[in-house]
């Protein structure tokens, strides 16, 4: 299942996009949460502080920079780009996802 929350800034999205992934992985899904923010604090919102949050924020700022390579495909995104979260859940902050193909996370 994938699920895209998305609307107007401060209308809730990144909360309510915590709560979905904390509630999904606690009941045994394997939750992975994008977030594509050009304000990402998702991380925040899920309980991994403002130092993980920036760590994650500063490696997608290095791919846009091109200082750091694009992941090559899903697995390597979320294994280079991603980190453990509460509840069992993973979180990468990403800009976008180019030419995504199906399965794409």
């Amino acid at each position: 299942m994938k699920i895209a929350v998305v609307g107007k800034g401060g209308s809730g999205k990144t909360t309510t996009s915590a709560v979905l992934a904390r509630t999904m992985a606690r009941r045994g899904r394997a939750t992975l949460a994008l977030d594509c923010d050009s304000n990402p604090n998702l991380g925040i919102s899920l309980g991994l502080g403002e130092e993980v949050t920036e760590r994650l924020v500063a490696l997608r700022d290095a791919v846009d920079t091109g200082e750091e390579d694009h992941a090559s495909s899903p697995d390597e995104l979320v294994r280079r780009f991603g980190v453990d979260a509460p509840d069992g859940l993973r979180l990468a902050v990403v800009t976008a996802i180019q030419n995504p193909q199906p399965g794409c996370p």
